[in-house]
């Protein structure tokens, strides 16, 4: 699996190949140690419930809260709560021992376009089961940037170490690494079980996965609350019979 490390958002094999963009860093930082952060191509999977009381923007750009549960994949510093960044050496470590992984994630409005991304193992195994297996597009759509071209000029041999104010020539091709979300995957709200109702809700293993993502526990552990019937970690160590709201509700009525 190849690793492709640029220091320029505009590099011509974002998102055509898996890769990390590291920031320009002087030869001196480089000889003192400097770790070199990678600041594109390494993404977490965010899951999350689109209520009123979430952090997060609709997906399906309603203007409100559908209900639905949303997945994307966001930079460790987008993340909630961030997520600690991640090192050009740690990447290169994880993706030898399998700690991290290359993924493509086809856009939600042109699957024959898509985001190459490195991400955790855990969140590549959870975004399977949600959205099933990726897989690379067969025919890529040709972009207006798409022609990788090669001007042959002589090897300057000189050394520029310790040079300060080198003029460069500016780069002609477009911004390719925007650091946006990559559309995501919406799944349909989850069913509610009316309280005590006898006959068990039929839930597909995709939204029985996001729902336990959402919620941060174990797909088994979830269960409809006793009052509402909407699914919660039901399950578990000191796991409650009840969603918060209807707790609440209860115990204002005993304090009535």
């Amino acid at each position: 699996m190849p690793l492709w490390v640029t220091k320029s958002d505009r590099a011509a094999l974002i998102d055509r190949a898996p890769w990390a963009r590291v920031d320009d860093m002087d030869w001196q930082d480089i000889a003192d140690g400097r770790e070199m952060l990678i600041r594109g191509g390494f993404r977490h999977l965010q899951t999350w419930r689109c209520v009123p009381s979430s952090v997060r923007h609709c997906l399906e750009g309603s203007g409100g809260h559908c209900g639905s549960i949303h997945a994307d994949w966001f930079l460790p510093a987008l993340c909630e709560p961030p997520k600690p960044p991640i090192h050009i050496e740690d990447l290169i470590v994880t993706s030898a021992t399998g700690e991290s992984l290359a993924v493509f994630v086809p856009s939600r409005h042109n699957p024959r376009t898509g985001r190459h991304m490195w991400v955790p193992v855990k969140d590549c195994s959870t975004w399977k089961d949600m959205a099933g297996p990726t897989r690379l597009p067969k025919e890529p759509s040709h972009e207006p940037d798409d022609d990788i071209t090669f001007s042959s000029e002589e090897l300057d041999r000189s050394c520029r170490a310790g040079e300060e104010h080198l003029a460069y020539r500016s780069d002609p091709r477009p911004l390719r690494d925007f650091g946006q979300p990559t559309g995501g995957l919406t799944l349909p709200v989850l069913p509610m079980r009316p309280a005590n109702a006898g006959a068990p809700v039929a839930v597909t293993d995709p939204e029985r996965a996001a729902m336990a993502a959402a919620l941060d526990c174990k797909p088994w552990e979830l269960g409809p609350c006793i009052g509402c019937g909407q699914f919660i970690r039901r399950f578990g160590r000191n796991a409650p019979m009840a969603c918060r709201a209807c707790r609440e509700a209860w115990a204002g009525s005993q304090a009535r």
